[in-house]
């Protein structure tokens, strides 16, 4: 173990101002009132809508409910893109709904979907984009949309990294038909658990607002097949108390990705994933490019060392979506299509960042770097 005297890791939460947390609990027991559709999830979408600059923005139990109601309420059946390079949910939020999950490349230079594998990759039976912004880097959405319109397709954008980012000056937010957020504990704005939609179309708003409550329009009148997908009470006070610090939580993760720009920019072979600086960012993810024909190692090597170190690397998101069951067996022939999700997968490592570390910690994981470089 480790000659540092920390152990740091990938996902630390976030945790905003304790007694601004405690204060509306104490509210929230006074009240009595735990869910369904409570005083502090109101309060929380007005705020993320003012935030995120869209009209609607609907709260839910987490991510994964929320991108399943998106892709339902959008439409989508028969084949639908997405990226393998993501999280799995973004898959099988699909399969859940006996839609088909078509892998499509991703850039080799953003790492994002790649809107002309896209085109190749639709058929007759396509209906839809799941657009997913990695790392916080939004797609290259403009090509998106006009290929969906050209093409008749629904399309949806999975932001779950991207809170807070934005494209061409617009926040992300209210891209697509909607766009789906994480508010996860590993995310830098979270509510312990948790997610929402937000989208600028009325209707669709109307009908996310049904499906998450069993589909009830009304007291005892229920219109449309729905689920559970509501946030609880104590979920929407998390995000308030968090939401005020966010600009906190951000520039956190700013100092940290420059501390580790200015380390690592001499390593030969780790190149840090950058970031479009004319456009706001959260900066949540420390994604390095190993190149072990120039640096003479592996990135699993170099995960190892850092990790007998006591630093917790991770490879997100190793080894890609069709790699993983049930898609690896359901589609054995997709590595044929994703050249650049299978090169990407093998040199990714995303490093720790968020409040649980600071810029000299930041060296300190930098120096293991080098040293392990240098023969150790």
């Amino acid at each position: 173990m480790p000659e540092t005297e920390k152990e740091f890791f990938i996902g630390r939460p976030n945790i905003g101002d304790k007694a601004s947390f405690y204060r509306r609990l104490d509210h929230m027991f006074d009240q009595r009132w735990l869910t369904n559709d409570g005083e502090y999830v109101r309060e929380l979408e007005r705020k993320l809508s003012n935030y995120l600059d869209v009209k609607h923005c609907i709260a839910m139990c987490n991510g994964t409910i929320a991108l399943e109601l998106a892709i339902r309420a959008s439409g989508m059946s028969g084949k639908v893109l997405v990226p393998s390079m993501t999280f799995v949910a973004s898959a099988h939020a699909l399969k859940w709904q006996q839609i088909t999950p078509v892998f499509t490349d991703i850039d080799p230079n953003t790492y994002n979907i790649c809107p002309d594998a896209v085109s190749r990759m639709i058929d007759s039976d396509t209906t839809g984009i799941v657009g997913v912004h990695l790392y916080g880097r939004p797609c290259n959405i403009d090509a998106l949309t006009e290929i969906a319109q050209s093409n008749n397709l629904q399309l949806i954008f999975d932001a779950a990294h991207a809170f807070g980012a934005s494209y061409k000056g617009q926040k992300i937010g209210g891209h697509g038909n909607c766009e789906v957020f994480s508010f996860h504990a590993t995310k830098v704005f979270n509510t312990f658990e948790g997610g929402a939609v937000t989208t600028n179309d009325d209707d669709l708003a109307a009908k996310l607002r049904l499906m998450r409550n069993f589909g009830f329009e009304g007291e005892d009148k229920v219109s449309y097949i729905g689920t559970n997908g509501k946030m609880a009470e104590v979920n929407a006070a998390m995000g308030l108390t968090n939401l005020e610090e966010i600009d906190h939580f951000i520039d956190i993760n700013r100092v940290n990705y420059q501390r580790y720009k200015v380390e690592l920019e001499t390593v030969h072979g780790i190149d840090l994933i950058s970031y479009n600086h004319n456009e706001l960012n959260n900066y949540q993810y420390v994604i390095i490019n190993v190149d072990s024909s120039q640096c003479g190692f592996s990135r699993d090597e170099l995960k190892r060392y850092l990790s007998n170190n006591g630093v917790n690397a991770r490879r997100y998101f190793y080894p890609g979506c069709h790699r993983m069951e049930p898609y690896r067996s359901l589609y054995p022939n997709a590595a044929e299509t994703l050249p650049n999700t299978e090169s990407f997968s093998l040199r990714m490592l995303a490093l720790p960042t968020g409040t649980q570390i600071n810029a000299a910690e930041v060296s300190k994981v930098c120096d293991l770097i080098r040293s392990f470089k240098a023969g150790g």
